[in-house]
């Protein structure tokens, strides 16, 4: 059986499901009675649940890179189920992100996404995808923090990264907002093993990359720029853990 811890934290959480979805469905169906902040924190009281259950903690650095002001798009390295509830429960504040469609109509999956006001994303049509970039990029340019991870999934990567779909940098070209490289560390560990110990992993928010600093390059070359990044300071990271 794979990913045992995973379903462990289903399964030890009836009472849990029983009582916040309902909840959540109600929240996101009279959206007009509670403001974004209230909603986004009981996607976060949801989440937070989970990492309690797969008994892990993350360590967060790099929070001080985040711009104060504006919409901008973090791009984040890709492990497993983890990786979104590490990310945005270290984030300060309300921010969406980018749903792979069939994923986010899970249960518990699909209250999150619509208590944050995600958007989702098919791998099938096309047509779809362009829409969904075009109004992420709007979105952030309104102001909204988004999360994107441009492998689009994960396998059995663990802290290694795959090939980075530059599609979705145009939301970033269009938008003419900040990217935040992000980079997350052992977070496969968390609900993609078979064991259950205590986990830690680790979360890193680089300095943003400025729209001057790439707004001129092609697609594929701001893609490029954003997966270096990421992958200096995996490189560092992997060359400083003590287990290697």
């Amino acid at each position: 059986m794979k990913n045992l811890r995973f379903k462990f934290v289903v399964a030890t959480s009836p009472l849990f499901v029983a009582t916040h979805i309902p909840r959540a469905n109600y929240m996101i169906k009279h959206k007009e009675k509670y403001t974004e902040q209230q909603r986004y924190d009981f996607a976060m009281k949801i989440e937070n649940h989970m990492r309690r259950r797969a008994r892990t903690k993350t360590d967060v650095f790099g929070r001080e890179n985040l711009p104060q002001d504006g919409g901008y798009i973090m791009y984040a390295n890709h492990q497993g189920k983890y990786d979104a509830l590490g990310i945005m429960l270290a984030h300060p504040k309300p921010c969406a992100m980018l749903w792979e469609e069939k994923s986010a109509d899970r249960l518990v999956a699909r209250q999150v996404c619509g208590l944050v006001e995600g958007t989702t994303i098919s791998f099938e049509d096309p047509k779809q995808q362009i829409g969904a970039l075009k109004t992420i990029a709007e979105r952030v340019k309104d102001g909204k923090p988004y999360l994107i991870f441009p492998e689009g999934g994960y396998t059995d990567n663990k802290n290694e990264l795959q090939e980075f779909k530059s599609g979705c940098f145009s939301c970033s070209l269009k938008s003419k907002t900040p990217m935040v490289p992000v980079v997350i560390y052992d977070s496969w560990r968390s609900m993609d093993t078979n064991t259950f110990e205590k986990v830690r992993t680790q979360v890193y928010f680089l300095p943003p990359i400025p729209y001057e600093e790439y707004g001129k390059l092609r697609k594929y070359d701001v893609c490029e720029l954003v997966k270096k990044r990421i992958q200096e300071k995996l490189d560092e990271l992997k060359e400083a853990d003590p287990r290697r």
